[in-house]
Formats: C-alpha cells, sequence, structure tokens
C-alpha cells in the first residue's frame, strides 16, 4: 500500500538501494540502472511542473491585476530615443489623454476638401446630407400651462435668494428658487443677482429678464415681489443683508427644507439663501418639479430690447442661409478662459498656458486649487470626458454628423480664449460662420455694452 501524497496522488515506494540495482539479471523483477534512471528524471521533470504551476497560480491575481492596469492606461512606459548621442527619456501619456485634435484635423482635411468637391458636383453620399430630415417635428409641452385661477394659501414669509454664477447658472437659480417657494408657500422675492468674479456684471434681474412677465407668469403658482414690504425692511434696519443666511448645502432634499428652512421661516417672517447656485436635488416631488419646469419654459423670457435684437438675428441668419432653405446651425460655445481654467485641463498651449491658467484659476476661485491633498491631473480630466470642447472640436464634430462646408452656422458664445488661434480651424471648416458681431451692427450693441457677459443668443 501506498500513502496519500499532499501533491494529489499515491506516493511511491522508496527507491531500492543503489547496491540491489544491478544485482538482477535482464528477465528479473529489478530494472537495469539506464531505465531507472530514465523514470527517475521524468517523475523529476513532472514534480517540478507541478510545483512551478502551484507557484504560478499563487501569482495569478497579481499578474491580471497588472495586466488591467496596464491596458487601461494606469501605468505606461518610458520611451527611449536617441539624438545626436544624447538619450532622451520620454513618458509615454496614457491614450485618450493628451489634447491631439489638431493633428486629427490636419489629417482629415484633405477628405473633407474632397467630399466638399463631390458634394458640389452632385456626387456626394446623400445620406451625409443632415438636412434630409424625414418630417418637421414641434416642440410641444409634456404639461398642461393652464392652471385655474385660485387665491393662493397666506404665505409663510419671504424668500430672498442670491443667484450667483454665468447667466445659466443664474436662470437655473431662478427657477430653483421658483420650486422652494413653492414648496414652503413662501413669497419670493425676485432673485438678486449676485456680482460674479469672472463676468464682473453688475446687471440686476429685470435688465436681463421681463420682470412684469415673470411676475404675472406666476401669480396663480407663488408670490412674487419686487421689493420687500416697508415694514419687514424696518425689522431688519431697512438692510436685506442683515436678514439670516441659511447656509444651504448643494442639492439639498425638498425634506431639508421643509424640515430645516421651514421652521426658521415661520419664527423670522423672512430667510436669505446666499448663495443659492445648485441648491435644490433634481429629485423633487412631481409637483414641485412642475412647477420648476414651468418657471423655466413659461415664465422667463428675456427683456424687450434683448427679444427684439434677438429676433433680428434670427431673422438675418435665415437670409444668409438661402442655400439650404433658410435653415442653419446654431452653436453655444463654452471655450470661455473661466471654462478651461475651471476644467483643469491641458490643451497645445505649453508653458504659457499653464501660467496663464493658473492666474485665472486664482483670480476667480481664490486659493480652491491649491487646497492641501488637492491634485490636478488633466490627462484624467480628459479620459474622464470633462474638458470643454475647442472651437475645433466641434466643427469635427459637425462636419462628422453630415453638415458641409456650405452650412451657415451661428457661434454664441462669450469671450474666446485665444480666440484668433482656436477659431480660426473652424472658420476653415465653415465659411458661412457668423457671431452677433457680424450680424448685428455697433449702434445695435451699444446698448448691451455694459452687460459684460454674452446676453444675446
Amino acid at each position: 500500500m501506498h500513502g496519500y501524497s499532499r501533491l494529489g496522488g499515491a506516493a511511491r515506494s522508496p527507491p531500492t538501494s543503489p547496491r540491489f540495482r544491478h544485482g538482477r539479471s535482464k528477465n528479473g523483477s529489478w530494472n537495469s540502472s539506464k531505465e531507472s534512471n530514465s523514470i527517475e528524471k521524468l517523475i523529476f521533470i513532472l514534480m517540478s511542473a507541478v510545483f512551478r504551476r502551484r507557484g504560478l497560480l499563487l501569482f495569478a491575481p497579481l499578474l491580471y491585476i497588472s495586466g488591467m492596469l496596464l491596458y487601461m492606461g494606469s501605468f505606461s512606459f518610458d520611451v527611449v530615443s536617441i539624438k545626436n548621442g544624447v538619450v532622451l527619456v520620454h513618458k509615454r501619456a496614457p491614450p485618450g489623454s493628451v489634447y491631439r485634435s489638431p493633428q486629427v484635423f490636419e489629417k482629415l482635411w484633405p477628405f473633407m476638401e474632397a467630399e466638399a468637391a463631390n458634394a458640389n458636383n452632385g456626387t456626394g453620399n446623400v445620406l451625409m446630407k443632415a438636412w434630409t430630415s424625414g418630417e418637421l417635428r414641434e416642440w410641444r409641452p409634456c404639461a398642461n400651462r393652464s392652471v385655474p385661477e385660485a387665491e393662493l394659501p397666506k404665505s409663510n414669509g419671504f424668500l430672498i435668494i442670491e443667484a450667483n454664477g454665468g447667466l445659466n447658472q443664474q436662470r437655473l437659480s431662478i427657477c430653483d428658487a421658483v420650486a422652494v417657494a413653492g414648496l414652503l408657500n413662501a413669497t419670493l422675492l425676485i432673485p438678486i443677482f449676485h456680482l460674479n468674479s469672472v463676468w464682473r456684471d453688475s446687471s440686476y434681474f429685470g435688465e436681463i429678464f421681463d420682470e412684469n412677465f415673470f411676475i404675472q407668469s406666476l401669480r396663480n403658482h407663488v408670490h412674487v415681489v419686487k421689493e420687500l414690504p416697508v415694514d419687514v425692511l424696518e425689522r431688519f434696519d431697512n438692510n436685506i443683508s442683515n436678514i439670516v443666511n441659511l447656509r444651504v448645502k448643494g442639492w439639498s432634499s425638498s425634506a431639508h427644507y421643509l424640515q430645516k428652512v421651514l421652521p426658521q421661516l415661520l419664527e423670522m417672517g423672512a430667510v436669505r439663501i446666499a448663495p443659492f447656485s445648485n441648491r435644490l436635488a433634481q429629485a423633487v416631488p412631481s409637483k414641485i418639479q412642475r412647477l420648476r419646469c414651468f418657471a423655466n419654459f413659461g415664465a422667463l423670457r428675456f427683456s424687450e430690447p434683448i427679444q427684439a435684437l434677438a429676433e433680428s438675428m434670427v431673422d438675418r441668419m435665415i437670409k444668409h442661409s438661402s442655400q439650404s432653405g433658410g435653415k442653419y446651425v446654431s452653436v453655444h460655445l463654452r471655450f470661455e478662459e473661466d471654462m478651461v481654467a475651471f476644467s483643469c485641463c491641458e490643451y497645445d498651449g505649453g508653458e504659457e498656458e499653464k501660467h496663464e491658467m493658473d492666474i485665472a484659476r486664482e483670480r476667480s476661485w481664490r486659493g480652491k486649487f491649491k487646497r492641501k491633498h488637492r491634485i490636478i491631473k488633466p490627462g484624467a480630466n480628459r479620459v474622464d470626458g470633462r474638458c470643454p470642447l475647442t472651437p475645433l472640436e466641434v466643427g469635427l464634430m459637425l462636419r462628422g454628423m453630415g453638415f458641409d462646408n456650405t452650412t451657415s452656422v451661428y457661434v454664441a458664445a462669450g469671450k474666446i480664449y485665444k480666440e484668433q488661434k482656436y477659431m480660426a480651424p473652424l472658420k476653415q471648416m465653415f465659411p458661412r460662420l457668423q457671431t452677433k458681431n457680424t450680424l448685428a451692427t455697433q449702434e445695435e450693441l451699444a446698448q448691451f455694452m455694459v452687460f459684460k457677459r454674452s446676453i444675446v443668443v
């Protein structure tokens, strides 16, 4: 009988003594020395293979994890080159972590020109024509706007909010403020605009939006007033800043407002929330969500001067787009200096760009990007898709969608970062490009020069 080995098989008997290995004849039970050595070698090889395989299995998880990290680009190898007898070591960047759109454009441009030539000769691919839409569809509201007139319940107090950020953030803050006022049954003071550190624009609500239309549209939903009553102001020494400012966390739930804000509103008669950007969660009761949507699509519209100029510019764009039947593409670029700085992404400006972005970040968000343990990873941001598209990348996207070089494009944006450099390829792809500065006269734009932001869209 043989004992059971931990290696998983029956153990062989110990080898015979060397003295007896050659004692038997050829036809005896003992093997010759040559056969015995061959068997021992075979056993040794098999045992070695088993041990090696078990050792490899111990390292298999580590090898798997290392392979995945290499595949995902977390690790990278150095590239060594020799130039003029000097060894140069270059760090290889993970795939997708470096801005290489100019190189892509350079390779694609000959094909774009050839495609344009084919389109002019009538031999272009009709499937690439973006204007061949099957049917005309119109936007329709998902909820009935008509609300029966009914007297609103007695207000629980006054809600004062300070809309911060750029114009779009302020618009979202206004809609959230209407929703919160409805939730708390509060009277909303026309939102105050925070003096933005980037735009430095001191405009107020009525200069940007139609104030009377806003109040009238919400009359059956929320109480809205232009000014606080005299008796309320006197309680706070005629200074709104003396009203307690409730520091509400970002994306707070409706339950938080009912449990934390409402009691103080009832107690003091007025509360203030500043800043108010992104202070209401996306997930709210359907009734409150409808109110937020109605504020956005039904109550907010630009003031009369802005509205009038915008309509004139639309008419002019239609006339400029005669080759496409009056159709044109409107693009809102977000490649302003503050957007590039805030994203912490790197483009192709080298050390000069890094220096400019460091200054811009410190000027607009003092110390925010220099806090302890904060690590800026431009490459990771680009891989994650968090970098603003350059005008070149927007142009490549439009051409990929099928818009050719005869397409009229209207660009709405603030001051583009290094405009002369980054707008050039977009104009090259779309020669019929227009902006508010090319569509409107200097006299028409003069009345808006007091605003530092891009209002006309």
